[in-house]
């Protein structure tokens, strides 16, 4: 009796083991089947409303802007010098070349510095100091740029002006505040990228007698070159479009400056300044010279796109 009694309570046992997943695993899968619905639905509206707001601003720009560069003509617009909208001149060409000015003259000295820095923490420095360091270039990434500007109208100006002379609200102080504010990205994003290189390339380069040197310039670096080249374009979009700190330190004058310690002002620092009291055509020129900047932007995206697709093919 107890022999078969025991074999009923394990058959039993057994047969409520096996049926007791099939119901948890309804009730589980249905719930979760049900959360990742949800999950992804939300996933996909999120894409779908950043996508939908970069359209509706791209439409807006362009409507406001682009029937004023047909008016004057895209050449007298972009490479005219004179801008007088009391006088109903309307030429970017001198703001358009102190963008580029104070854009490569802030590149100059950060993007050696950035890339060095970045080599320092990714092959040079102890786990610990990299680990340190680069928290603190986290820290500066987080500071606002008008305390940028600040530091630079109260420091770098006053000396600028003490010491190599002019007024010394000019390119090099907007290079100075603007090369420090792009540095960030081009550490972080260089470093990640050395950091991704595959560890036997460097063992492959020292096994085969190399210094550690020679395998930092003549294997890593060119391993990771397409993410530091997207480092250096995301800093150069970076100083395309800042705005305050650049207002603060360069004078905001609209000729082209003939010397790195002459005023300048960038296109982004003329929206800033005059659209405030702008109407009618005025109004219409800074929106056509945002259409313009975010022609520079996208033409730089898909240098970024190409950077990248080039570092794979080198990778293959």
């Amino acid at each position: 009796m107890d022999k078969y009694a025991g074999n009923s309570l394990t058959a039993g046992a057994l047969r409520y083991r096996s049926e007791s997943p099939k119901k948890a695993g309804g009730w589980l899968g249905s719930g979760s089947r049900q959360m990742e619905t949800g999950i992804e639905f939300l996933l996909k509206l999120s894409a779908f409303i950043g996508i939908l707001a970069i359209i509706l601003i791209s439409l807006f720009i362009f409507a406001q802007g682009v029937p004023l560069i047909f008016k004057i003509g895209w050449l007298d617009f972009i490479f005219s010098l004179k801008w007088s909208p009391s006088q109903g001149s309307y030429g970017i060409g001198a703001m358009l070349v102190g963008t580029l000015v104070l854009t490569i003259s802030s590149l100059a000295w950060a993007v050696p510095l950035g890339i060095s820095t970045a080599v320092f923490m990714a092959e040079i420095a102890p786990a610990r100091i990299g680990s340190i360091l680069g928290r603190m270039i986290e820290l500066l990434a987080g500071i606002p740029s008008v305390v940028f500007g600040f530091f630079g109208l109260i420091i770098v100006v006053p000396f600028i002006r003490n010491y190599l002379g002019g007024n010394g609200m000019s390119v090099l102080a907007g290079a100075i505040i603007l090369g420090i504010m792009i540095l960030p990205t081009i550490i972080s994003i260089s470093r990640d990228s050395i950091l991704a290189v595959p560890k036997e390339y460097k063992e492959g380069s020292l096994a085969l007698g190399a210094t550690h040197m020679q395998s930092i310039k003549g294997v890593i670096l060119p391993a990771a070159k397409s993410g530091i080249i997207t480092a250096v374009i995301l800093g150069m979009g970076r100083a395309i479009g800042e705005t305050m700190a650049v207002v603060m330190v360069t004078g905001n004058s609209t000729m082209i400056p003939g010397s790195m310690l002459d005023p300048l002002r960038t296109m982004t620092s003329n929206i800033v300044l005059e659209m405030g009291y702008a109407a009618g055509d005025h109004q219409a020129a800074l929106f056509a010279t945002g259409a313009v900047l975010f022609v520079f932007i996208v033409i730089l995206n898909l240098v970024v796109s190409l950077s990248i697709k080039e570092g794979k093919n080198y990778a293959e």
